[in-house]
């Protein structure tokens, strides 16, 4: 796969095509929770949105990184969230509703916070004479129609096709597997020669942060007294990071166009697979404690 294809077409057209399928599950009514469970969305945002930047933040600066691979960590913390969520959530049996609410909300946000947090991490990292810098109000505009106009069209096709919208969310749910799948495999095909070296330099990290966000999560759900559904949501929210975003932040040409800082994103969603897998198997353990006990 050539990689002017895959980060110039394809990578925004997977990232369109997931977030037009987490629109066709939403209605109007699901931004209402936002006012029936603002404690649950509150707690939730906090986390994903100031302190999941820090932590990484305090991650990259403890880790012996290269700039550029300090760099890709931050933005990697800037995306959370993602239709992925979503489904783990579901897998784990969460509060799916309060999962897609949380994913939207931060979705909105982070197009105003992602070039905010990007170009203070490529200053803090790189240096002051950096020749990168993410153009604040095109990067709003660039992440906006990559992330706002998909939901809003899937949330018109709810409206007005409610049959074809749910004949049709399942399958791209799957599909955006796929397509996340396939940028992972092409940028690490692009970057083979340097992959067990990527893989040794940011493993560590991206594991560390996979671990202490999926904790940090559910901490502060327990702290809020929250439900254990609410709680099994949030820690997914705040744990699993929108990796297909990072990529598109880092590799888009029009964006960063710099392929080795989207190297923690592909391996970070490699490694949430399996994180999300043993949280899977950990709920299933205690419930099946509970029924013996």
């Amino acid at each position: 796969m050539e990689s002017n294809f895959l980060s110039a077409v394809f990578l925004p057209l997977a990232l369109f095509i997931i977030m037009l399928g987490m629109g066709l599950g939403l209605t109007l009514e699901d931004f209402k929770r936002v006012v029936i469970e603002p404690k649950a969305v509150i707690i939730g945002l906090i986390a994903q949105l100031i302190m999941l930047p820090i932590l990484g933040f305090l991650l990259a600066t403890i880790f012996p990184l290269s700039p550029e691979l300090a760099v890709g960590v931050m933005i990697l913390v800037a995306c959370p969230g993602g239709s992925t969520s979503n489904m783990v959530t579901y897998l784990v049996q969460g509060n799916v509703a309060l999962s897609i609410t949380l994913t939207v909300i931060s979705s909105l946000v982070t197009i105003f916070t992602i070039p905010l947090v990007v170009n203070l991490a490529m200053q803090r990292f790189i240096g002051e004479g950096v020749a990168l810098e993410l153009p604040f109000v095109k990067t709003i505009i660039q992440i906006g129609v990559i992330t706002f106009v998909p939901v809003t069209l899937g949330m018109l096709i709810h409206r007005y096709l409610p049959q074809f919208a749910a004949n049709v969310e399942k399958w791209v749910k799957w599909i955006s597997l796929f397509f996340l799948g396939l940028i992972i495999v092409g940028l690490l095909l692009k970057e083979r020669a340097n992959v067990l070296t990527f893989f040794l330099q940011v493993g560590g990290i991206t594991l560390t942060l996979n671990l202490l966000t999926m904790a940090l999560g559910y901490t502060i759900a327990i702290l809020g007294k929250l439900d254990e559904r609410t709680a099994r949501a949030i820690t997914v929210e705040v744990g699993i990071q929108n990796g297909t975003l990072a990529i598109a932040v880092a590799s888009a040409p029009t964006l960063l166009n710099t392929p080795s800082m989207a190297i923690p994103a592909a391996i970070y969603s490699l490694i949430m697979f399996a994180t999300s897998a043993g949280f899977a198997w950990l709920i299933k353990s205690r419930q099946v404690r509970r029924v013996k006990l």
